[in-house]
């Protein structure tokens, strides 16, 4: 069997040019995965979990503003409302009424605001390093989202992280391995960060994460009433969102499938081969259960 044909397209969203990848394009008769990507990468890392499930189901990868080959207007206000602000647009366009979301980092954010506002259409929960527990911050990440604007070295903190050096550590810390990491997916990664204006773009994500942790109690709040079939893949070794943040979900969603994995923060790049089965497997039942 040869390997999926992938769509890239683009799309206009309230001025803003949403790129997108997308496999089998507009089948009905298959579950639908929103692929939602983390920091600082885009859409290509799923490009391998695409190439390896896209022939089965629809699934559709867009970069957020600020990201990957999406262009944003100079004025674009970079919070996390208005990521979710235009992955909820971007839905409405390509008229997705019912879906699966994979939410990654910052996916788990913007993902669990398109949650809050349009639970019918969640048919189900892949999250995989996405945070939404006080107990899933490390000491790091505590540190690093308490950051503020007025705080003398603030925003150098952050740009220690934008630079070559940062951007390989976060796909490096925690794993077994290193040799079996493609230098490409940082490489890539810090291609689109050195694009004029994003950096800048990450200074004002970064300064407000903080929104997204005042929003945990709301979505566990949501898990808890609206109790989404949902599979956990996580990287125990995440040096941002540990171990713990995933066993948190099991409070709210005592039912979720939760499978623990010995790597970092992008736990598809080293283990792909055991978590697209489970991936597959997770889509098979929401399309048995499906009305």
């Amino acid at each position: 069997m040869g390997l999926p044909l992938i769509h890239h397209r683009r799309i206009d969203v309230d001025g803003v040019e949403v790129f997108y990848r997308e496999s089998v394009p507009g089948r009905t008769d298959t579950p639908t995965l929103l692929l939602l990507h983390g920091f600082p990468s885009a859409s290509h890392q799923f490009r391998r979990l695409i190439e390896v499930l896209g022939d089965r189901y629809r699934l559709i990868a867009p970069d957020y503003p600020g990201f990957g080959n999406t262009t944003a207007p100079a004025d674009f206000e970079y919070t996390f409302d208005r990521l979710a602000d235009i992955t909820e647009g971007f839905v409405q366009r390509l008229g997705l009424t019912r879906f699966a979301m994979y939410v990654f980092d910052f996916g788990a954010p913007v993902g669990f605001r398109l949650a809050e506002r349009h639970p019918e259409r969640i048919t189900g929960l892949v999250v995989q390093n996405g945070n939404a527990y006080e107990a899933g911050l490390s000491d790091g990440a505590r540190e690093f989202t308490a950051l503020r604007p007025e705080r003398p070295g603030a925003e150098e903190a952050i740009r220690e992280l934008l630079t070559l050096a940062g951007t390989r550590s976060q796909y490096e810390t925690g794993v077994v391995d290193t040799a079996v990491l493609s230098p490409e997916s940082w490489l890539l990664d810090q291609h689109y960060l050195d694009l004029p204006g994003r950096k800048q773009a990450q200074v004002a994500l970064a300064f407000d994460y903080k929104s997204n942790i005042a929003r945990y109690p709301a979505w566990q709040g949501w898990l808890r009433e609206h109790t989404p079939p949902t599979l956990i893949a996580w990287g125990a070794n995440d040096p941002f969102f540990p171990a713990p943040g995933a066993h948190a979900y099991l409070a709210d969603l005592p039912d979720a499938e939760l499978h623990l994995f010995d790597t970092g923060h992008f736990a598809l790049e080293t283990h792909l081969g055991e978590i697209a089965p489970l991936i597959a497997a997770f889509l098979d039942r929401l399309s048995d259960s499906a009305p």
